[in-house]
């Protein structure tokens, strides 16, 4: 089976830093897109920012200038660094990864269990 595990969320203050990493594990031929989404309480999950294989990125309005995705294709392990946070980015965040198993030929979406950030005024 196929699993991936984030880590690296919690509370900070207003103006700080976090970073997120999410590995993938299992029987993993490829990854093509990773991703970050975040949730907050009553609202749906939205995307956070993106990446391909190839390093290119995309990121929400919100986060532009924020946030920084990155990837490590030998390790299956997608980052989030978050600077400047704002109470506002307070969410879940869940990282996606679109992941080619060694016994299927097509690409599956994938989602690690979700961390929660906390950024407090």
């Amino acid at each position: 089976q196929v699993h991936l595990v984030e880590s690296g969320g919690g509370l900070v203050q207003a103006g700080g830093s976090l970073k997120l990493s999410c590995a993938a594990s299992g029987p993993i031929d490829g990854i093509n897109v990773m991703a970050w989404y975040r949730q907050a309480a009553g609202i749906q999950r939205d995307l956070v920012a993106n990446i391909t294989r190839g390093g290119i990125t995309n990121y929400a309005d919100s986060v532009k200038g924020r946030f920084t995705i990155s990837r490590d294709n030998a390790k299956n392990t997608v980052y989030l660094e978050m600077n400047s946070l704002k109470p506002e980015d307070t969410a879940v965040y869940y990282c996606y990864q679109q992941i080619r198993r060694l016994d299927l030929l097509t690409l599956y979406p994938y989602w690690g269990q979700g961390t929660q950030v906390t950024v407090s005024s």
